[in-house]
């Protein structure tokens, strides 16, 4: 990892921490040593523990007394609580913007749908595609609910990252159709078809996850 630069050392610390767990390269269920980070990242152990306790509140990793700190796991049972929790969410958040949005964050919608369509790369397309979700978010107009997508953004894109890395073009291949579909709608106003299309989105990657799961990652 490269070494923390200067500014707030323990948050520069779980910007590192958070990336190598992004890219795979902390895998899930593999031990965080803070020693280790400590001399990968050039900060104390002190800045160490304190950047895994701000990765431990977006629940990226666990930590447990006499056995230390985890990457979450990537079981069938983590998979289903996260995706449901989020199906719940993501239902509410886009009812919510098809009645509040402004011509601008529809507009914004659209937008990130025309850059997902043209972008070939499947993690530049995961960033569009927790962007548009986070576009939702805000224009759903409710500040805790948009708090309540900040608990497990982190954990949904652990998740979205290990789905593109076990199967990237089919990823690819569903994400502009269905974020297109969700666009639409919103502008549309159709909030029935809206709330069971938000949920069956979120299904749909909880499938995938789970009939990749046994599958090794591919380089």
């Amino acid at each position: 990892m490269q070494p923390a630069q200067r500014r707030g050392l323990a948050d520069e610390a779980a910007d590192r921490i958070r990336d190598e767990i992004f890219a795979g390269r902390f895998a899930p269920g593999s031990a965080l040593r803070e020693a280790e980070l400590a001399a990968s990242l050039q900060v104390s152990r002190g800045s160490v523990r304190e950047g895994l306790a701000v990765l431990e509140r977006e629940g990226l990793v666990q930590s447990v007394w006499h056995r230390g700190t985890h990457v979450i796991g990537l079981t069938e049972s983590d998979i289903d609580e996260v995706y449901a929790v989020r199906g719940a969410l993501d239902r509410l958040a886009a009812t919510s913007a098809a009645a509040r949005a402004s011509a601008g964050q529809l507009d914004e919608l659209d937008h990130l749908v025309d850059r997902m369509a043209k972008e070939t790369d499947g993690t530049r397309v995961l960033a569009l595609d927790l962007e548009f979700h986070e576009a939702i978010y805000r224009a759903a107009g409710n500040r805790r609910l948009l708090d309540a997508w900040y608990a497990v953004r982190s954990q949904v894109r652990l998740f979205q990252s290990h789905r593109i890395r076990v199967g990237r073009e089919r990823y690819r291949a569903r994400a502009w159709g269905e974020h297109h579909e969700l666009a639409t709608l919103i502008r549309a106003g159709e909030t029935d078809r809206l709330g069971a299309a938000a949920e069956e989105h979120v299904h749909s990657a909880r499938r995938a996850l789970l009939e990749g799961l046994a599958q090794p990652p591919k380089s």
